[in-house]
């Protein structure tokens, strides 16, 4: 399945990225953990749907996921 010649694989790669890098021009920390984390979910679910599934991708941004998710509910400021 395609839109305007892109599979939805790749957008749904290419939402990531854009959601991760908007992330990073958040002044506030709360904020910039909170899309950061919403970026990292869209790329797992992107190294899933890929053929095969990208092991390093998910692996990495479950990380990074699980560490925004613990300083935004136990280390409250």
């Amino acid at each position: 399945m395609e839109f305007i010649g892109i599979s939805v694989v790749e957008w749904v790669g290419y939402a990531a990225m854009a959601t991760v890098l908007l992330s990073f021009l958040m002044k506030s920390v709360i904020k910039l953990r909170l899309v950061n984390s919403f970026g990292c979910l869209l790329f797992v679910i992107y190294g899933f749907i890929l053929t095969p599934i990208s092991k390093p991708i998910v692996i990495t941004n479950l990380a990074i996921l699980f560490i925004n998710l613990y300083y935004l509910v136990f280390k409250k400021n």
